[in-house]
């Protein structure tokens, strides 16, 4: 049930002597680390609060199943999952604070391989058995950005799980030294079924990887065409030494927002300049008409720079069947993208340079993307201007 009516239990139901347990709302305090609105005098911001979050329930009652999490990471990524509409919110990144014991199973690596290649970084939780990564799924996968938990000090937190297979670490909490050293989240005032919006300390793996995961949003902001690799590369490269003591490894150090979304701000090409941007999916048909997507320019002078910078960000399963152009206000087009046979892979996520120094800069500009071969599908997720 995605409206998560709760995940309590009775005693003996999840299992022979296990206890009863109140509803978590786990989910909520994990979506209020990313992204919880700030400015509205309560509560606490997320980390990226202008994101938008599309949540997808795997687990309830008792836990859940590989299968259900396999066809999630599937569906939010924006591929096909039998007998389920195609997602219209394509996720930019996917956050899993969820796990249990075992190797990586084929199937699941599958998944997030192809999330992956559909240009959607995966963020998981390594685990809070204070025990090796290596055992414990999904994050022990590749190609996911696996996070360990610290405390208040910087240390690794007690629980956390650690290893080589750690990618980065990020504030988890640590509830055993004092409640308020905890993470500080959305929650639920219910016991068993929705009541009234609360906020809680939690601590976990399932904390700190909503930071990560978080800051991956903020850097997608900042640039659009950035790959899954390059988010993980440039979190790992940007991140701090860890202030305290991790034994067993906890990856890069102590992932550091602000230096991190500083290093990929200027690598679209540009410096200083100013973006438009238009975020609203705009579906491109099979084999069919072309479609265009406006953004409107406005309070600039003169004519566009000789090097106006055009960030794409478009999900397609073979995009050789695409052909993108932009148009400028008075109707010329460019041509950024020709079609071609053997360009078998997935999505456009870039940024073309046009010499649009003929073009007055203010009006209204259109992404024009045409499928001109039949059975692969996409949309164009977002698209901007930096001149």
């Amino acid at each position: 049930d995605p409206s998560d009516p709760g995940d309590w239990y009775a005693a003996g139901e999840c299992g022979a002597g296990v206890p009863a347990s109140n509803s978590s709302w786990h989910g909520t305090h994990v979506a209020g680390t990313i992204a919880a609105a700030t400015d509205n005098a309560k509560g606490m911001a997320g980390i990226a609060y202008g994101a938008k979050i599309s949540p997808i329930r795997v687990l309830g009652k008792c836990g859940g199943y590989d299968s259900d999490i396999i066809d999630a990471i599937t569906w939010a990524s924006g591929g096909t999952v039998s007998g389920v509409p195609a997602n219209t919110n394509v996720a930019k990144v996917i956050n899993m604070s969820l796990g249990g014991d075992g190797a990586c199973t084929s199937a699941t690596q599958n998944a997030i391989n192809a999330a992956v290649g559909r240009g959607t970084t995966v963020v998981v939780a390594s685990g809070n058995d204070n025990e090796n990564v290596a055992n414990h799924s999904p994050g022990n996968c590749n190609n996911v950005i696996s996070v360990a938990a610290t405390s208040r000090t910087g240390a690794k937190a007690s629980y956390s799980n650690y290893g080589s297979l750690i990618d980065i670490s990020a504030p988890g909490g640590q509830t055993s030294t004092g409640t308020a050293n905890g993470i500080y989240s959305t929650l639920n005032s219910g016991t068993k079924t929705p009541s009234t919006e609360s906020y809680a300390f939690y601590q976990g793996t399932s904390m700190a990887t909503p930071h990560v995961a978080g800051l991956a949003a903020l850097m997608k902001s900042a640039n659009s065409a950035l790959t899954p690799a390059q988010i993980e590369s440039a979190i790992k490269a940007n991140a701090r030494p860890l202030p305290g003591a991790c034994s067993g490894g906890c990856g890069a150090g102590l992932a550091d927002a602000t230096k991190t979304v500083q290093a990929v701000s200027g690598s679209g090409g540009s410096t200083g300049g100013t973006t438009f941007t238009s975020a609203t999916a705009v579906n491109i048909p099979d084999a069919g008409s072309a479609v265009e997507s406006p953004i409107t320019v406005s309070g600039r002078s003169g004519n566009a720079p000789s090097a106006l910078q055009v960030g794409v960000d478009i999900t397609h399963t073979y995009r050789g069947d695409l052909v993108i152009d932009l148009v400028a206000p008075d109707g010329s087009a460019y041509r950024l993208k020709s079609s071609s046979t053997s360009d078998s892979a997935d999505n456009v996520l870039t940024t073309y340079t046009v010499n649009a120094s003929s073009e007055v800069a203010n009006g209204t500009w259109k992404l024009r993307v045409r499928d001109v071969a039949a059975q692969d599908t996409g949309r164009i997720n977002s698209w901007k201007l930096t001149f």
